[in-house]
């Protein structure tokens, strides 16, 4: 039988580490102008909108998320624009417009071309319970559009949060960012932005570029990144349940979780962003890298975490119980439910803005 003593004194410590860690998270984010705990609205509020378009930041930001997320590329004719595939088939009508370039980067397509895609229309059939017909036909955004509706609501302000995407394949995209930041003034408060990035070069390249603006690196269990104890991704592993593969991975050993963190702070990072496995596994559960003892690493070394990407409210308490100190999240509406800040219900505000 279980000495309900020893069950006692391991919760209490339980919640003595997670006091101690959420003091001094809140204490780095404050010391960087970040929002504790930070509510990240990923690719906007894209549970209930399509992913990086506008009613899915306005939604976001009317609700009240402290970040605005995204994906930063460029077109071929040198604007920065909003789109997290390299290609563009899973979120347009790319494949119907331009069918023999359906597998194209979007560095391989104008700004106008760009704008000629229905990046809406594929949320009403993916998920026809959520669907709207005023999603049919949105446009793709640029970087100056997003920071447009950021500044749009007088009573809502939230940051940004952009991770340069690929950013091999967009070679100066680093300096780019910081000439339309500068531009339209968002490089004058601490933690107003946010930069992210998997990629430790780009890190450099950000950290050079813009060395007052707070950077995380991304953090991902694969042979090209944080050496997994399996050995294989995914794509070589001959499996088809992507949710349970990540479920079982973990790093190599402590030392390489350990090596990466310090990478991060070498490279400039003020915070990690690890991913996480949700409950229920499904879409966009990945390998849990926010056990405690990984947070407690991270903060010692005085790096929040903010982990992605989680919707349900069952995650939303582990993730806060295990030490994280920001969460990314497609249901903008339920993680603020869950902070008990108000937000009003989806339904309602996606029909006050038009949608």
């Amino acid at each position: 039988m279980r000495n309900p003593m020893f069950s006692f004194l391991a919760l209490t410590a339980l919640l003595s580490v997670s006091a101690a860690s959420a003091s001094n998270g809140k204490a780095l984010a404050t010391a960087h102008g970040i929002a504790h705990p930070a509510v990240i609205a990923h690719r906007g509020a894209s549970y209930d909108a399509p992913e990086s378009t506008t009613p899915a930041y306005l939604l976001a930001r009317d609700q009240g998320a402290d970040y605005l997320e995204l994906d930063l590329q460029r077109s071929s004719d040198g604007v920065l624009v909003v789109v997290h595939d390299d290609v563009l088939s899973r979120t347009s009508d790319v494949a119907e417009r331009f069918p023999e370039r359906k597998d194209s980067p979007v560095s391989a397509f104008t700004l106008a071309e760009l704008k000629s895609l229905d990046a809406g229309s594929w949320f009403n059939q993916a998920y026809p319970a959520r669907a709207r017909a005023s999603f049919r036909k949105l446009p793709i955004l640029t970087l100056d559009e997003v920071i447009d509706i950021a500044e749009g609501n007088p009573e809502r302000h939230p940051g940004l949060y952009i991770e340069t995407k690929v950013p091999k394949q967009f070679p100066g995209i680093e300096q780019d960012l910081k000439a339309r930041l500068a531009a339209r003034g968002w490089l004058d408060r601490p933690g107003r932005v946010v930069l992210q990035t998997f990629d430790r070069n780009s890190l450099a390249l950000l950290h050079e570029a813009m060395p007052q603006v707070p950077k995380v690196l991304l953090l991902w269990v694969g042979t090209k990144t944080i050496e997994p104890a399996s050995g294989q991704d995914f794509a070589d592993s001959g499996e088809t349940d992507k949710a349970a593969f990540y479920a079982r991975q973990q790093p190599k050993d402590q030392a390489e979780f350990l090596r990466w963190l310090d990478q991060a702070r070498q490279g400039g990072a003020v915070g990690t962003g690890p991913s996480a496995m949700r409950t229920h596994l499904g879409e966009q559960s990945y390998a849990d890298l926010i056990q405690p003892w990984m947070n407690q690493a991270s903060q010692a070394r005085d790096l929040l975490v903010h982990a992605y990407t989680l919707d349900e409210p069952v995650d939303f308490d582990k993730a806060m119980k295990a030490g994280v100190d920001g969460i990314f999240t497609n249901r903008t509406g339920a993680l603020l439910r869950f902070y008990q800040r108000p937000a009003e219900p989806e339904v309602v505000m996606l029909e006050r803005l038009g949608y």
